[in-house]
């Protein structure tokens, strides 16, 4: 578990992970990086491993945390989410051919603005049927699929997306009985920011070979839940809008820059 400041959510999500479990039955290994709070002793008291790092970033908090993990499977867990599940996961890898598999995530909208609940809420239902692996903020390999996937490269930003695509078909599975609690951006200008290390990471992904998507989304797909009836009127106006100031950003002076979401890390 990379974590860079999460003083205020790591305790509650380790609790929730580890809940039902027995001493010693799972290894937990929790990387603080470049921390300037006290998660290192938030997780600390949850009774789990630390190493603590003053190089930033999460590739490398990854990597540390991996070299110091000895078994397998392995799950890689962002510290801002809750996982519930953590069985279920198990169980799913354990079948004949699965190399990958994730929790579903619940998006916690809690303290989100109108308008960027009402996009949050359409972006789940757009993508939910192609997610998998990607998205969850937690993703679980075996020891084989391990070997596909790391060592990652180095820079990477979406490890989750670079996982996703590492798997085809059966190898990757979604597991419904394990859930994520993700926390959403509460403005749409947080929104935005977030948006921006979004494309920074796509675009590195394509670069890479492993493209996020093998098509992006477009306004047909955003008429298409309209016409389902999984998005109304208002929803689809509130997402084209915000689509169209992060298109437009995009050129704006500083607009590629991005940084870390801290409205989405008050405790729910």
């Amino acid at each position: 578990m990379p974590a860079h400041n999460e003083e205020a959510v790591i305790g509650d999500g380790l609790r929730r992970l580890l809940a039902g479990t027995r001493p010693g039955e799972v290894e937990v290994i929790v990387v603080a990086n470049a921390c300037t709070d006290r998660t290192a002793e938030a997780a600390r008291a949850a009774g789990v491993r630390v190493i603590e790092t003053e190089v930033p970033g999460k590739h490398h908090a990854l990597h540390l945390g991996d070299a110091a993990c000895a078994v397998f499977p392995r799950l890689y867990l962002d510290a801002d989410v809750a996982l519930t599940g953590l069985r279920a996961l198990l169980e799913a890898i354990a079948r004949p051919g699965v190399l990958a598999c994730a929790p579903v995530p619940h998006w916690d909208l809690t303290g989100c603005g109108p308008v960027v609940r009402r996009v949050h809420r359409t972006h789940d239902r757009l993508i939910a049927p192609t997610r998998v692996l990607a998205g969850a903020g937690a993703y679980l390999l075996s020891e084989e699929g391990h070997r596909r996937v790391f060592p990652l490269p180095d820079g990477l930003l979406a490890d989750d997306g670079w996982v996703h695509a590492a798997f085809t078909g059966p190898e990757r599975t979604a597991v419904p009985e394990a859930v994520t609690v993700v926390r959403q951006t509460r403005t749409v200008r947080a929104h935005l920011r977030r948006r921006a290390r979004v494309r920074r990471g796509n675009r590195q992904l394509a670069a890479l070979g492993r493209p996020a998507s093998a098509r992006p989304l477009g306004a047909g797909d955003l008429l298409g839940l309209a016409r389902r009836g999984g998005a109304g009127p208002l929803d689809v106006a509130c997402y084209a809008a915000v689509m169209l100031l992060d298109k437009a950003s995009a050129h704006w002076p500083g607009g590629s820059g991005w940084g870390a979401d801290r409205t989405s890390r008050a405790a729910s």
